[in-house]
């Protein structure tokens, strides 16, 4: 059993887990095969470039307790057609875990017409903060504390590579 608590210690998310045979063989085809089917709609295979936070001119002043940078690419913005962002502009997206969660940051240029006001907010444990640094926009996500996405945002720095 997990549960997921709040700044103030109040339970936001409860999981249990539970092993059970009936007897039966498993038949794994029977839920993957749905999930296969795509008719009606459209995969997009987004281009991830592997990068380095410091590489980028980005640092972590100081780590967040317990968790540790597991992952950092760079995407584009966007891919979509009709989209009329340019195709060159990359989103850092660096990833960050403890174990049992996953943060990820995503760090682009500021767009005063996109970005129109920071924010914090929750569905479920789920939290995501968005702020503006500079001339970069900053997005953290995780099943965390909104306390531990703005230990992220405070702690990192940019310096021209």
């Amino acid at each position: 059993r997990v549960e997921m608590q709040g700044e103030h210690a109040e339970v936001i998310e409860s999981s249990a887990f539970s092993d059970l045979t009936i007897g039966i063989k498993p038949r794994p085809n029977n839920v993957l095969l749905p999930m296969k089917r795509l008719d009606g709609y459209r995969v997009l295979r987004t281009a991830l470039a592997p990068a380095r936070l410091e590489v980028e001119g980005w640092s972590l002043r100081q780590g967040v307790p317990g968790f540790e940078q597991v992952s950092c690419v760079k995407r584009p913005l966007s891919n979509l057609p009709g989209d009329d962002r340019d195709p060159a502009v990359e989103v850092l997206q660096t990833i960050y875990s403890d174990g049992l969660t996953h943060v990820s940051v995503f760090i682009e240029p500021y767009d005063p017409a996109r970005h129109r006001r920071q924010m914090l907010t929750a569905i479920g444990a789920t939290h995501t903060l968005m702020l503006r640094q500079g001339e970069w926009w900053l997005t953290a996500v995780g099943d965390v504390p909104g306390a531990t996405l703005r230990q992220f945002a405070g702690a990192l720095e940019y310096k021209k590579p």
